[in-house]
């Protein structure tokens, strides 16, 4: 058994390609399948890659109330349940600069065992949440390989996703013993 913080061991791994926003929203609404209470979801990808539009996607299928935005300028969104399934805590971890210290206000930790906990940007700063998390990383497609550089400008409709070239690579994977046995190629 692994020490609480330790690096959680990679279970799972799909990658998949997606090529227009709807198939993103889409991913994300099967994606809300898999879910459940005290999930974590990491989403990495430069800007416009379609984060946020994933995350639309997640808020659906989850039946989550109010619109799912991008929380870049309030870092936070909690949006309740309106099916009695868990809330979606939305984060926009792009400005914060430090690890975990500098989001223990967000108080994480607290919401992680009754939400799904979806964090934009968490790459080096909530993997210390939960040794178990699913790790989402978004790609855009240039010719025959993904995109190195950032997107030209998004869009709070598209998350970027519609504006250049709509195509993605997708790459799901899952750490810890909660996606042990968990389909992810499937989605």
């Amino acid at each position: 058994m692994e020490a609480p913080h330790s690096p959680a061991a990679e279970i799972a791994a799909a990658r998949l390609a997606v090529d227009s926003a709807e198939e993103m929203r889409e991913l994300g609404r099967r994606l809300a399948a898999l879910l459940r209470p005290g999930d974590l979801v990491m989403l990495t990808g430069e800007l416009g890659a379609g984060k946020t539009t994933l995350t639309r996607g997640l808020g659906e299928g989850l039946g989550v109330r109010g619109a799912v935005t991008s929380p870049t300028f309030v870092i936070a969104r909690v949006h309740p349940t309106l099916t009695g399934g868990p809330a979606l805590v939305h984060v926009d971890a792009y400005r914060l600069g430090g690890g975990l210290d500098e989001m223990e206000d967000l108080d994480l930790d607290v919401s992680l065992p009754d939400s799904v906990v979806v964090v934009e940007w968490g790459d080096g700063k909530v993997e210390e949440l939960s040794d178990d998390r699913l790790h989402v990383v978004i790609h855009r497609v240039i010719g025959d390989g993904p995109a190195t550089g950032a997107a030209p400008g998004t869009s709070e409709d598209t998350d970027g996703i519609g504006e250049t070239d709509d195509r993605r690579t997708v790459t799901l994977t899952g750490y810890g013993a909660r996606w042990a046995g968990v389909a992810l190629p499937a989605v």
